[in-house]
């Protein structure tokens, strides 16, 4: 198994359970491991052989930027959804780590996450 990773995606997004969250919006992160079969675009150097993380970035930001949810959870489970669908005949299965640096949470941290995986393989 081979895998393409899209690491540390930034965008804007308005979920959150609080009103603030859902009216400000605020950062968030993500990282994205696709589950894959990279030996023959490997030998042909075809962009065609294999998936266009272009492609994979613009639907994670159409996901995170677009309709809003109250937890990170459903928008990582989204972004699996999405991509295993999209790329059915390319992606075998997909990590998501989406990370919500700035949560309303007094104390001192870095951040908190959600990391899941989905896929065929499983």
């Amino acid at each position: 198994m081979d895998y393409i990773h899209l690491n540390e995606m930034e965008f804007y997004g308005y979920h959150g359970v609080l009103q603030e969250e859902m009216k400000l919006g605020q950062r968030f992160r993500a990282t994205v491991s696709l589950a894959t079969d990279l030996s023959e675009s490997g030998t042909t150097d075809e962009l065609d052989k294999t998936v266009n993380y272009a492609d994979v970035f613009n639907v994670c930001r159409s996901i995170v930027e677009g309709e809003p949810f109250k937890l990170i959870e459903a928008v990582a489970e989204r972004i699996a959804e999405y991509i295993l669908d999209i790329f059915k005949d390319k992606v075998f299965g997909v990590r998501v780590v989406l990370i919500k640096p700035d949560p309303p949470i007094h104390g001192h941290y870095g951040s908190v996450s959600v990391d899941i995986t989905r896929g065929r393989f499983m």
